[in-house]
């Protein structure tokens, strides 16, 4: 099993939390923010949706910068992220951590294996 495992799982899931409030979410709107783990292929997938239409990119912060490293970290720890449109309306990330040490997602693990995070259709 992967050491840390559970540590890494809360930053990345308030690093993608903290990101859908300040960059998604509409005060205005009272629009809600989703999210969704799930176990599958040897990952724990955590998808994170909000109303937004923009598509997050890893900033480049100077050593000087207070703010910018999130989707770094995101990068550094998980597996595999990605970026998808909603049906409706809006943004989901989704990303995977293995639950060994090392694995990625294109590689089997344990029972199963495989690359599909197979999950629920709404993230």
């Amino acid at each position: 099993m992967r050491p840390h495992l559970g540590d890494d799982l809360g930053l990345l899931t308030s690093e993608l939390v903290t990101n859908a409030i300040r960059h998604g979410a509409c005060r205005e709107d009272e629009d809600l923010i989703e999210l969704v783990l799930w176990p599958a292929d040897g990952h724990y997938w955590l998808a994170v949706s909000d109303p937004g239409t923009g598509k997050p990119v890893p900033a480049r912060p100077d050593a000087d910068s207070e703010g910018g490293r999130g989707l770094i970290l995101v990068d550094g720890l998980a597996a595999a992220w990605t970026v998808r449109p909603r049906p409706t309306r809006g943004t989901s990330v989704i990303a995977g951590l293995s639950f060994h040490q090392g694995s990625r997602p294109g590689e089997a693990v344990g029972r199963g294996g495989g690359r599909r995070p197979g999950g629920p259709g709404r993230a």
